[in-house]
């Protein structure tokens, strides 16, 4: 994997990429947290899945997602195309693996917006690289007035998006943070904290090695 290079400090100090994954249920605000990442750290990279949902007004073709039929998402499944997949709502979700291996060929930090199914996966195969949080809502109630409040699907998918937030919510000890989005200020500045963290650990530094010993060799006389 290409190193990539410290910012925080004037220091250059190669380090590693990271493979962050953001989980929530629907409506408690993964998306609105990612899309805020992307805009104020352009080190990241987001992994645009396919998925065979319909696509909502306020969304993008491959932007948000890359859109797709249940025809051509079994060809990239069956074809070995997809790093991680799994089965939401009725609908299917996946990873492109070609995209994903590029960024992190290149050193950059590449961004997950994924369901605990497909962050598992990620997990089982790059686990070292994974930085995962899990964002929760401050309340189920809170939850379903952000569903509702998002008014782009019907009062039966609502309720489904309910039911299956139970099932969610009971993952969330299978990462390794987790926030709770009772203000988007705040659990933002939260996921940057875990980020700046996380992007300053000794393993994903080897540019250290070298670091540490020229500053050793250093003649100070």
């Amino acid at each position: 994997m290409t190193s990539i290079f410290d910012t925080e400090s004037s220091v250059p100090i190669a380090r590693r990429g990271l493979m962050l994954v953001i989980s929530s249920p629907s409506g408690a605000g993964k998306s609105t947290i990612a899309r805020s990442l992307l805009e104020s750290d352009q080190r990241f990279s987001l992994s645009v899945s396919v998925t065979t949902r319909r696509k909502r007004p306020s969304e993008i073709d491959g932007v948000h997602y890359r859109f797709i039929d249940r025809e051509e998402f079994e060809r990239l499944r069956s074809g070995d195309a997809l790093l991680e997949w799994a089965e939401v709502h009725g609908n299917f979700y996946g990873t492109p693996r070609a995209a994903a291996a590029k960024a992190m060929l290149e050193g950059r930090d590449m961004l997950f917006d994924i369901d605990w199914q497909g962050a598992r996966q990620l997990q089982e195969q790059a686990k070292s690289d994974i930085v995962s949080i899990f964002i929760l809502p401050p309340s189920m109630r809170e939850l379903k007035t952000r569903l509702l409040r998002r008014a782009e699907d019907s009062g039966e998918t609502i309720a489904m998006r309910l039911k299956n937030a139970r099932v969610e919510i009971e993952r969330w000890r299978d990462y390794d943070y987790v926030v709770v989005n009772d203000d988007l200020d705040r659990a933002f500045s939260a996921v940057r904290s875990i980020i700046n963290a996380e992007r300053l650990r000794r393993d994903r530094r080897p540019g250290l090695f070298d670091f540490t010993a020229a500053l050793l060799a250093e003649d100070v006389s």
